[in-house]
């Protein structure tokens, strides 16, 4: 009898282990989907947990079939995105470009920065060399920076300034007129201070510079706050917008994702991501 005991607990330990091992695998997975595609703002420690869950749910039987269901699904959606340009309908319902007219000022929003090397995230600086360009035809003799918040970091440097820093070192004289959105965290946060500006200096229109995918959105977010905007976005430098590869297809995905959760996340009463 007391050989039976541990006999049983090994049996029982062999039984669970496979299906512990293969849901921590799945939620390993997950883990990159969440970081690459959902762009997750989380610790380590938060990506860790999902790897545990994944692990406590397949040590159960019907837990652990649920699991294998839905990672199945979601293969077959992620395996039909890849190898097919089906993306190519939502990214163009994403996208509001109209050509450029004469306005008042240059709204250049703000795409990020990368707070280690402490230089302007990529589309950051394509949507600042497309703004200039529109000043250097001429359409406006303004063009406006954001500065970001504290909320996600406050060690990063200044979007603001950096991006300040490009245009007199491009133009070290007869450079456009720089004015500042400060303390931003969100488009919110940057069509409200628009909206300020074009009250007290009298514009009545601006050019607004962003990427692609997110240029209907915060059009529709300028528009919310009275201001009238003629979007003209920069050019996506990211991925080949016409989707040919797996890869840029991979991308795609990312931003299609991205901005469907933000307006999910403002119609359940969150705050939208920028």
């Amino acid at each position: 009898m007391t050989r039976l005991l541990p006999t049983r607990s090994r049996l029982v330990f062999r039984a669970v282990w496979p299906g512990v091992l293969g849901g921590a695998v799945i939620g390993a997975a997950l883990c990159v989907l969440a970081a690459f595609l959902g762009e997750v703002r989380a610790p380590e420690s938060l990506l860790l947990l999902l790897i545990v869950a994944g692990g406590l749910v397949g040590a159960f039987a019907l837990s652990r079939r649920i699991l294998h269901v839905g990672a199945g699904l979601l293969a077959l959606l992620l395996s039909l995105c890849l190898l097919t340009p089906v993306l190519r309908g939502p990214l163009n319902a994403l996208t509001l470009s109209e050509p450029p007219q004469k306005a008042d000022a240059i709204v250049v929003l703000g795409g990020g920065v990368q707070c280690g090397t402490r230089a302007l995230a990529d589309s950051s600086q394509t949507r600042l060399l497309a703004g200039l360009q529109l000043w250097r035809a001429g359409y406006a003799p303004v063009v406006t920076v954001s500065e970001q918040s504290d909320v996600f970091s406050a060690t990063c440097p200044k979007m603001s300034v950096i991006e300040r820093e490009i245009i007199r070192g491009l133009y070290p004289q007869d450079g456009p007129e720089i004015l500042t959105l400060s303390n931003v965290t969100t488009t919110r946060d940057e069509a409200a201070r628009v909206r300020d500006l074009a009250a007290v200096r009298g514009w009545k229109r601006v050019l607004l510079v962003t990427s692609p995918s997110h240029s209907r959105r915060a059009a529709g977010m300028f528009a919310s706050q009275g201001v009238n905007v003629v979007s003209v976005p920069a050019p996506e430098t990211r991925f080949d917008f016409t989707l040919p590869l797996p890869s840029d297809r991979l991308y795609a995905l990312r931003m299609v994702l991205y901005e469907w959760l933000s307006r999910i996340k403002k119609e359940v009463g969150g705050t939208p991501e920028r």
